[in-house]
C-alpha cells in the first residue's frame, strides 16, 4: 500500500492541536486516545511524543481516570470571576441590539461600547465596562459601524465647490507649476 502523506504536515498538525484545544468535547476525545495509547501498552512519553501533550499532561490524565474513571477525562470548572450576566441576559441583549438605543430610553441612534454598558446598567444593575462591552458586541457577531457624517446627504454642488481641489479632469501628474 502506498505510503499516505500530507503536505505541510507540521502546519497541519498545529491545526489540528488547536482545534482540539478549541472545543470541550474534542479535548475530552483527546484523553480518551491517550487512555487507549496507554492501555496498548504504550508508555506515558510515547503517548505524549504521539499526541502533541508533556508527559506530564499524560500522567496526569492517566491519574485522574485511574481516581474518577471517564469522568476524571471531562474538563471541570475553570477557576476565574463568575460572569456578571447570565445565558439568558446575554440572549435579550442580542435582541436588544437589533433595535435602536431610543427603544430603551437611551441617547443615540446606534450602538457603541457606552452605550450598551448604560443599557446594561439600566436593565440589571450590572456595570461593565465599555471594552468588556465591545468585546460582547463581537462575541454575538456585530461589527463596528461608523455612522456616516451629514455630509454625504448634502448638495453635491455645494460639496464640489467646497473641494480644496477643484475637477480638472487631469491626473496628478499633468499638474504643471507656474512661477509668478
Amino acid at each position: 500500500m502506498k505510503k499516505l502523506t500530507i503536505p505541510d504536515a507540521e502546519t497541519v498538525i498545529l491545526a489540528l492541536q488547536e482545534e482540539i484545544r478549541r472545543s470541550p468535547e474534542s479535548r475530552y476525545d483527546h484523553r480518551l486516545h491517550g487512555i487507549l495509547l496507554i492501555a496498548r501498552g504504550m508508555s506515558g512519553g510515547q503517548v505524549a511524543q504521539l499526541l502533541g501533550d508533556a508527559p506530564r499532561t499524560v500522567a496526569y490524565w492517566v491519574r485522574r481516570f485511574e481516581e474518577e474513571g471517564l469522568a476524571g477525562l471531562v474538563d471541570g470548572e475553570r477557576p476565574g470571576r463568575p460572569r456578571r450576566l447570565n445565558q439568558e441576559q446575554v440572549r435579550q441583549i442580542d435582541v436588544a441590539l437589533r433595535k435602536t438605543p431610543r427603544d430603551f430610553g437611551l441617547v443615540g441612534n446606534v450602538w457603541d461600547g457606552k452605550t450598551l454598558a448604560a443599557f446594561i446598567y439600566q436593565q440589571w444593575d450590572v456595570t461593565l465596562g465599555i471594552r468588556q462591552c465591545q468585546r460582547m458586541f463581537r462575541q454575538l457577531g456585530f461589527r463596528l459601524r461608523k455612522p456616516r457624517p451629514q455630509t454625504a446627504r448634502a448638495d453635491p454642488e455645494e460639496q464640489t465647490r467646497f473641494k480644496k481641489t477643484p475637477e480638472t479632469g487631469r491626473g496628478s501628474g499633468d499638474r504643471s507649476v507656474v512661477n509668478q
